[in-house]
């Protein structure tokens, strides 16, 4: 919960940053449920220790994970180790719950469960759009993440991999927005000819031309945005998401003065495609 929660700001792709936001909340909501039901066992509510030194050796690993180009990393982490684990293990202490003086725990244990499958289920959707240039990364990142998982010691039997199911869950409800991709240059054809057009003017430090692609309403908030960020060295694309008739596409400016990370909302009118919105999400200085 804490981790996804911490990523949410960091994630530029609009996808797996609504993912992040959906399950964080299920996730807080299966803490609640055990922080009520650990009292009633005569257990601490709010007190944990890790099963050893090496487990939390990888969590905190996987908890660094915020730099903005390691989106495939931070999913590949939580939807094909972390929850896939942490399934094993309740599935594990789902079947030595006893039913006769342990229903409340078992009812717990099974909507946790299903919750935590529909999480990897939708997790695996989002992996299976990144591009193949991607896949073998995220192959790779898996692979090096579930050995040094075997080989952790203190955790409860039942392995570090799920049982199988004959009813796969649907995750459709956890899914938005899948029509962003990790790939920054897949941009509706149109769009990337005005999208070029835009990183040139700002570039070329052509403030006229940034002004005429911006909609009057929101063009003097916009046009501060990219004054704060010049003289301009390089402007690309970072991201880029479709909402509707939107998109939403984060810009890196880099400039004299560092980093600009923009997020610009454009909507296509009857003058071609317009920025209708636009914010500062994340700003650097210059090394």
């Amino acid at each position: 919960m804490r981790t996804l929660g911490g990523w949410i700001a960091l994630t530029p792709e609009l996808p797996v940053k609504l993912l992040f936001g959906r399950h964080v909340w299920d996730c807080a909501q299966h803490a609640d449920l055990w922080g009520r039901r650990l009292p009633e066992l005569r257990s601490p509510a709010q007190q944990g220790e890790p099963p050893s030194e090496g487990f939390a050796r990888l969590v905190e690993r996987i908890d660094r994970l915020q730099a903005r180009h390691e989106s495939i990393e931070r999913v590949v982490a939580v939807y094909r180790v972390l929850k896939p684990h942490l399934i094993a293990a309740y599935e594990s202490h789902l079947a030595g719950a006893n039913p006769v003086y342990e229903p409340p725990t078992r009812r717990i244990l099974v909507r946790c469960v299903d919750e935590e499958r529909r999480h990897v289920a939708a997790g695996a959707v989002i992996l299976d759009r990144l591009p193949e240039s991607a896949r073998a990364r995220a192959e790779q990142w898996e692979r090096h993440l579930l050995e040094e998982l075997t080989h952790v010691e203190g955790l409860a039997a039942g392995g570090t991999r799920a049982a199988r199911h004959d009813r796969e869950p649907d995750p459709a409800g956890d899914l938005v927005a899948l029509d962003s991709v990790f790939d920054p240059g897949v941009v509706d054809g149109e769009l990337a000819e005005t999208l070029d057009a835009h990183r040139r003017a700002f570039v070329n430090g052509d403030f006229d031309a940034l002004a005429a692609q911006i909609s009057p309403a929101a063009r003097a908030g916009v046009l501060d945005l990219y004054r704060a960020a010049a003289p301009g060295l390089e402007a690309s694309v970072a991201a880029c998401a479709r909402v509707g008739a939107y998109r939403f596409v984060k810009l890196a400016l880099r400039g004299a003065h560092g980093l600009s990370i923009l997020q610009l909302e454009w909507r296509l009118g009857a003058d071609g495609w317009q920025i209708v919105g636009g914010a500062l999400v994340r700003s650097e200085p210059a090394a």
